[in-house]
C-alpha cells in the first residue's frame, strides 16, 4: 500500500507487476476493486496501477464538490508518483471523463481505453449506482442499473461479492456527490480533435447509465478513436464481460507497442 499527497489530500494507490504501466481509473464512487479482473489479466506483461479516487476507499474525503481539474490533478500525481512517463490509461464512467480530460493536457500518457464513457455530463446518470457502504440492500438493488437482468441471474454469486467489495471498500454518499460534481459543466466535444492519442471506447449496448450513442459519438470524435459495442451489457461492462474486455484492453496495447517497435 502506498499513498501520495496532492495539496494535502492522500491519494492511495497499489502497483504491480512489471513493463510498461497500466493506469486504471474508477467509476465515481467504486473502488479499486472494480478493476479486479482487468488487473489479473493485465498485471505481470504490464505494470499495473490502482487507485481510489479522493472521497473512496483508502483516499482522503475532503468535503466537496470536487471539480474535474481537481481530479485530473490526481490523475497526474498519481502518474508522477509512479514515475510514469508513457501510461496506459483505462478509464470507466466518470474515471473515463478523468482519463480523456487528462489526455487532453498531459505529455504522460500513451493511450486511452475508455469503458462507458461519454464525452459530454449530460450524457451521464449515474445517481442510480449511488449508495451507501452501509446500506447492503441498496448496494444490491443500486446494481439492477449497472448489470444486466441476465448476467444478475446467471452469476448470483459474483452479485454477491460485489456487493461485499462495495461495502468495504467504495466511497461514502458525501464522496460519491463530491465525485459526480466534477460532470457538471463537462463538455469536452468542441476539444475532442486534441485528445490524439490512440483510444479504444468500449460500451455495454444496454447500458441504462450512459447512452450508447454518446459513447459511438465520442468515439468518432476523437481523431483516432474506434467505438467497440458489446451487445447485451450493462455499464459495468469490465465485470460483465471481462473475458472480453481483457482480450480488447490486451489487444489494443499489443498493437500499440509493436508500432512503437
Amino acid at each position: 500500500m502506498s499513498t501520495v499527497s496532492n495539496d494535502g489530500v492522500s491519494l492511495y494507490y497499489r502497483r504491480e507487476g512489471d513493463g510498461p504501466p497500466v493506469l486504471f481509473v474508477s467509476e465515481a464512487g467504486l473502488g479499486g476493486w472494480s478493476w479486479g479482473w482487468q488487473h489479473a489479466a493485465l498485471t505481470g506483461p504490464y505494470e499495473t496501477v490502482v487507485w481510489d479516487f479522493r472521497g473512496t476507499g483508502r483516499s482522503d474525503a475532503p468535503s466537496g464538490p470536487y471539480s474535474m481539474a481537481t481530479l485530473v490533478d490526481d490523475l497526474e500525481t498519481i502518474l508522477a508518483a509512479v514515475d510514469a512517463r508513457n501510461a496506459h490509461l483505462v478509464g470507466a464512467g466518470l474515471g473515463g471523463a478523468v482519463a480523456l480530460a487528462a489526455a487532453r493536457e498531459s505529455t504522460r500518457i500513451a493511450t486511452l481505453s475508455l469503458l462507458g464513457t461519454a464525452a459530454h455530463g449530460s450524457a451521464f446518470d449515474l445517481e442510480p449506482l449511488l449508495a451507501s457502504p452501509d446500506d447492503r440492500a441498496a448496494l444490491r438493488t443500486s446494481l439492477e442499473s449497472a448489470l444486466s437482468a441476465e448476467f444478475r441471474e446467471s452469476q448470483p454469486e459474483v452479485v454477491d461479492g460485489i456487493v461485499d467489495w462495495r461495502a468495504d471498500g467504495d466511497a461514502t454518499s458525501g464522496g460519491w456527490e463530491a465525485q459526480l460534481a466534477a460532470l457538471e459543466g463537462f463538455d469536452a466535444r468542441d476539444w475532442l480533435v486534441e485528445v490524439t492519442q490512440p483510444a479504444r471506447v468500449i460500451h455495454g449496448t444496454a447500458d441504462d447509465l450512459v447512452s450508447p450513442e454518446a459513447s459511438r459519438e465520442l468515439a468518432s470524435g476523437l481523431p483516432r478513436g474506434e467505438f467497440v459495442p458489446l451487445e447485451g451489457a450493462g455499464h459495468l461492462v469490465g465485470i460483465e464481460r471481462s473475458r472480453t474486455v481483457n482480450d480488447q484492453l490486451l489487444g489494443f496495447l499489443e498493437n500499440r507497442s509493436a508500432d512503437d517497435r
